[in-house]
């Protein structure tokens, strides 16, 4: 908790963070995307490739991240924080957690200002849109992972995916900063122009997202539809945790704060012990530091009630959470990938 409490700290006291001169450029950010663009482009050692393919996506040992997966592409994640100024730090901390456990910083890191995360106040219309072009250029469905109000956001950008929120949606252009005069992208998969409206993300998660967050003015959209998640997205974790005064209904009690599938989305719901702190729940960076705790997340079994049976040595405020969402996002990057491979091979590309 010490960690925490000094986190708490610097929120109070910080000022603005910016990405400083960070710039990331994939070869496919700023070329022409037609048929099979991406897959052509997509090259890798046929031994890797047949490593990539012998992955349990359940079960993915650090080895497997740093031997195999990092000499691959991976995922992009879109972290979006929550609104109360500067609570981007704690998202940043998490950003590092994944960084330091094998993630590509760039796949995290906004390439033109370097940034961890999105405001939660960020247009879901414009996240959808982004979520779009990342997808056409990279070839594997991005990722979303919120807290507090971000992960409203993060469920009103699934909605909006669906369809639910407006009729159509333009790509949105993350170099240069805006809509693009078009409402499809090229499948990288099928070769197919196809809309952004029905567009689905592979993993995406919402914790301490509820209670008092949903009564603020731009979240009224969401009061009927925060719990309901619909098929944009393959699988959803909503994570929630007693005492949670800000972001829990009813203080985190109840099957008020429970999130269900609208179609065939895979959701699960997980309880965090009462005593997580709403705030500080991402700050996790501190966990990648010690081999004995990152061994320990590496071999974590999802849960919906976990539990922490052992002690160690180093700080481990928040690992269950950690845990759980680097389960999630290692088994989404096998996947993605072992879907791109296997499309390539049966196209003959």
């Amino acid at each position: 908790m010490r960690r925490c409490s000094v986190l708490l700290l610097v929120v109070l006291v910080a000022g603005c963070a910016t990405g400083g001169s960070y710039h990331y450029r994939n070869a496919l950010y700023e070329q022409r995307i037609e048929k099979w663009t991406v897959l052509k482009n997509f090259s890798l050692p046929r031994k890797t490739e047949e490593r990539i393919l012998a992955l349990d996506p359940e079960r993915v040992t650090e080895q497997d991240i740093y031997g195999t997966l990092k000499r691959a592409p991976a995922p992009r994640i879109i972290n979006i924080h929550g609104g109360i100024f500067p609570v981007y730090l704690v998202m940043k901390s998490f950003a590092e957690f994944l960084i330091h456990m094998g993630y590509p910083e760039e796949k995290i890191r906004d390439p033109e200002d370097g940034s961890y995360s999105l405001s939660c106040y960020e247009s879901s219309a414009r996240i959808a849109g982004m979520i779009a072009w990342y997808y056409e250029r990279e070839g594997m469905r991005p990722m979303l992972i919120g807290h507090s109000q971000g992960g409203i956001q993060a469920v009103k950008v699934l909605h909006q995916l669906a369809g639910h929120i407006d009729e159509e949606i333009h790509v949105w252009n993350p170099l240069t900063e805006e809509y693009e005069d078009r409402t499809t992208i090229i499948d990288p998969l099928t070769g197919g122009e196809r809309p952004v409206i029905g567009l689905q993300v592979s993993y995406a998660t919402a914790v301490g997202s509820g209670g008092l967050t949903r009564l603020l003015p731009n979240q009224w959209v969401m009061l009927d539809k925060l719990r309901s998640i619909p098929d944009s997205v393959e699988e959803f974790a909503g994570f929630y945790m007693g005492l949670d005064l800000i972001g829990g209904d009813f203080l985190g009690f109840g099957p008020l704060n429970m999130y269900k599938a609208n179609g065939k989305a895979r959701v699960r719901n997980v309880r965090l012990p009462a005593g997580y702190n709403h705030v500080t729940v991402p700050v996790t960076e501190h966990l990648a530091e010690s081999k004995e705790i990152r061994d320990w997340i590496n071999r974590y079994t999802p849960s919906e009630e976990p539990e922490l049976d052992v002690e160690f040595k180093a700080d481990s405020d928040n690992i269950l959470w950690a845990a759980d969402v680097w389960h999630s996002i290692k088994r989404h990057w096998v996947l993605e990938l072992q879907k791109l491979i296997r499309t390539k091979r049966r196209l003959g590309l």
